[in-house]
């Protein structure tokens, strides 16, 4: 079966250039079918307030009201999408830069309202799986924004991570699928201080132990939960890591999550 790399960057990985650049210098070293999906870093946040409009977080997710939609989608499907894409380009990577919307590849429904209303937050529904393998087949490289639809003329923002664990799953029937996760961290850290201290192997019993514990908190967990969801769906390979882990064969390897 074919290998396929699906890698996620966010965080403030994203809002560095010097460390987004080694990153994607990294990504175009992975040899075979690769997708990256893209997250907004504070870059939404920088215009939203410009605008005049603050930005709402709740739990780490963004509350999308439909001016904060527009924001996130110039952002998002606009100028990181872009960036992102032409940086692969001048590295030999053929990359094209995707929101949900194009070919219909990512289909959403907007989040039902609980006890938090989280606006135009779209949840997936459905990927075209045969355009994106389709673009695959002509060696060129995916590149997703968070940006999705719901078929009815309707922009939604989506979580990122949700996003590349909904097409790792979704591909892992016709690929030999890594997912990896990369943001600013070398991978989930037993303290958040300490960079040396990452966990190697997570269990799931280990990550409820880490939850009551609340070493593991915040944003982190929703990042583990859609790891989680990924290998218990038949994802090969998930992988939690920095910049450093990038590329296949090196020394910072992250965390490697298990069932």
């Amino acid at each position: 079966m074919q290998k396929l790399t699906i890698l996620k960057i966010g965080g403030k990985l994203l809002d560095d250039d010097a460390r987004l650049n080694e990153a994607l210098a990294d990504f175009s070293k992975i040899e075979g079918a690769k997708i990256l999906v893209h997250g907004g870093g504070k870059k939404s946040s920088e215009l939203s307030r410009q605008l005049g409009i603050e930005p709402k977080m709740v739990e780490g997710r963004r509350i999308t009201d439909a001016a904060t939609l527009e924001v996130v989608t110039m952002v998002y499907a606009g100028l990181l999408n872009k960036t992102v894409v032409a940086r692969l380009q001048s590295l030999g990577c053929d990359a094209i830069g995707l929101s949900g919307a194009d070919g219909n590849s990512i289909l959403a429904k907007k989040r039902p309202v609980k006890t938090i209303d989280y606006g135009f937050a779209g949840d997936v529904e459905t990927t075209n799986k045969q355009l994106i393998i389709n673009f695959l087949n002509q060696n060129l490289t995916p590149v997703f924004c968070a940006i999705t639809h719901n078929g009815q003329g309707q922009l939604l923002n989506t979580n990122a991570d949700t996003i590349a664990t909904t097409l790792a799953v979704a591909l892992a029937q016709d690929f030999d699928v890594t997912l990896k996760f990369c943001f600013e961290k070398n991978g989930v850290l037993l303290d958040p201080a300490d960079e040396n201290s990452v966990i190697e192997r997570l269990l799931p019993a280990d990550f409820a132990k880490y939850k009551s514990q609340g070493t593991i908190s915040d944003g982190m967990i929703p990042k583990l939960d859609n790891a989680f969801a990924a290998i218990d769906a038949g994802v090969a390979e998930v992988v939690i890591c920095g910049r450093g882990g990038i590329a296949p064969g090196s020394f910072q390897k992250g965390t490697t999550i298990c069932r």
